[in-house]
């Protein structure tokens, strides 16, 4: 095993066009390789204040959005596997250490046999205090844990690391991947807003972002068998000056949604971004169409074409996309937001939650609950029954119309028509709870992952976990031994 190891390093060097084994340094950069157990779980806090075209922030609200972004943004997934035949959820998030001013890549697992988690290993510090470099996690049919670590633009590489032994977090070595370009292999060393998804027979796929072709953030895609030789990068569409993506994965089907920045005066820019859109391939990438089953030529590049599910920027509306899923059918399920504009608080308003599904015949969008703040994350689920179940902060928190708020669990039984709220999962918070995110293979007793963090100064941030039933549980901070429960979420819990 280990001349295995040694070779495939050795391959990596090459690859590089390097001449012998150089050190770490120069293939991380300014980050590092940690790999090792953190004395507790502790979140990133970030913030933006400007935004494009509106200026900077200088409401009392500060920040565009801000807070405890561990599991940000919808357009990195997933952050949590569960495995079946270990019986435990592995996730990752974005935590940092004790001065609160780098951002650490971390892994753990919650035990479903135990009722424990471990103390979460730091793979990587990143170098950076941007959560968008967050980190997300799938594992293969061996039982290894693939980390994808990602980037934000072209200034900082991006990673992809393993587990040194299947199902265990205690150490993650550095994979020499690669993508084809011109036919010929080069390093894999940078990818944005990564969407990874793996299947047994196929292997993975990943839908992302890139930079580096003049006109912005261009949406794509690249396979792989076996996580370390990566096909060629394929764009999905670049219209205007780029978009932003969220994708779901339901056997050999991937849909992927997103919205687009136009490129203008007025209204423009990656702050005033617009319309829906929507596209799928029901063989894991090979081919892509419209939801109807019409053939498209890519890369799209007129904002309309035959993938538009909606002209919001007819209505001068901005739409901030949650999650994707799929119903019992396979028909896709959009969870969005729309705004008036990208500044925070009132000014912007209204902000409305909607969800669209295709019906088999026709998109049906319909409004759900007001939202406080473009960037209140959620996710949707559908159930045996086939209703549907929403997790996210829709009610207003501590730092009212910053990002998140208080979690609130809601269920649908006629494909989004109609709404009933099942429970308040969180209340009388310190900081507002952000970003729930669904895991893949969803178990009962793990089903929603988020984090909290204040909504106009830096704090500390802690990271939770609900069951189906909605009872919340802390992660926990501090650590005296290798296992720990976490804690029962209760009102009087600051």
């Amino acid at each position: 095993m280990e001349v295995i190891k040694k070779t495939i390093l050795i391959s990596f060097w090459l690859v590089l066009g390097l001449n012998s084994v150089k050190a770490q340094s120069d293939i991380y950069g300014e980050a590092r390789l940690i790999n090792k157990q953190a004395e507790g779980y502790k979140g990133i806090w970030y913030y933006i204040n400007t935004a494009g075209q509106a200026g900077k922030v200088t409401n009392q609200y500060k920040y565009k959005y801000s807070g405890g972004l561990g599991t940000y943004g919808a357009t990195q997934y997933p952050f949590s596997v569960y495995v079946e035949e270990v019986s435990k959820t592995f996730f990752c998030y974005g935590g940092t250490d004790q001065s609160g001013k780098t951002l650490l890549h971390m892994v753990s697992y919650f035990d479903h046999k135990t009722g424990q988690v471990p103390r979460p290993t730091i793979v990587l510090d990143k170098a950076t205090e941007d959560a968008h470099d967050n980190p997300v996690l799938q594992v293969d049919k061996e039982g290894y844990i693939w980390l994808f670590s990602t980037a934000h633009g072209v200034e900082r590489p991006a990673f992809i690391h393993r587990s040194v032994k299947p199902y265990d977090i205690s150490k993650f070595q550095l994979m020499p991947a690669t993508k084809t370009v011109d036919g010929k292999k080069v390093p894999l060393n940078n990818f944005s807003y990564m969407q990874i998804y793996y299947s047994d027979t196929e292997g993975f796929i990943g839908l992302f972002t890139h930079y580096e072709q003049i006109g912005g953030r261009v949406i794509s895609w690249m396979k792989s068998e076996d996580g370390i030789n990566w096909s060629e990068w394929k764009d999905l569409s670049l219209l205007g000056s780029g978009h932003y993506q969220t994708s779901a994965n339901q056997g050999k089907r991937i849909g992927t949604t997103f919205m687009y920045h136009p490129d203008r005066k007025v209204r423009g820019g990656l702050d005033f971004r617009t319309n829906l859109y929507y596209l799928q391939s029901d063989d894991f990438g090979k081919t892509w169409k419209t939801v109807d089953g019409s053939a498209i030529d890519l890369t799209l590049t007129e904002a309309s074409n035959k993938a538009l599910i909606h002209n919001y920027d007819a209505e001068d509306r901005n739409v901030y996309i949650d999650d994707l899923n799929f119903d019992k059918q396979g028909r896709p399920i959009i969870l969005y937001k729309t705004s008036n504009g990208p500044l925070p608080g009132p000014v912007h308003g209204p902000r409305m939650w909607h969800t669209a599904w295709w019906n088999g015949r026709q998109w049906e969008i319909q409004y759900f609950t007001p939202a406080g703040n473009n960037y209140d994350g959620g996710s949707i689920y559908v159930e045996e029954d086939g209703s549907w179940r929403v997790i996210a902060p829709t009610a207003m928190g501590p730092q009212d119309y910053n990002t998140g708020g208080e979690m609130e669990m809601w269920d649908s039984k006629d494909q989004g028509k109609t709404w009933t709220k099942l429970k308040m999962l969180t209340w009388n918070s310190k900081y507002n709870h952000s970003y729930a995110r669904r895991p893949v293979d969803v178990n009962p007793d793990f089903y929603a992952f988020w984090a909290d963090g204040h909504g106009r100064e830096p704090s500390e941030s802690r990271l939770y976990f609900c069951d189906r039933e909605g009872n919340v549980y802390r992660l926990p901070q501090q650590m005296d031994g290798d296992f720990a429960k976490p804690e029962l979420y209760t009102f009087n819990m600051k």
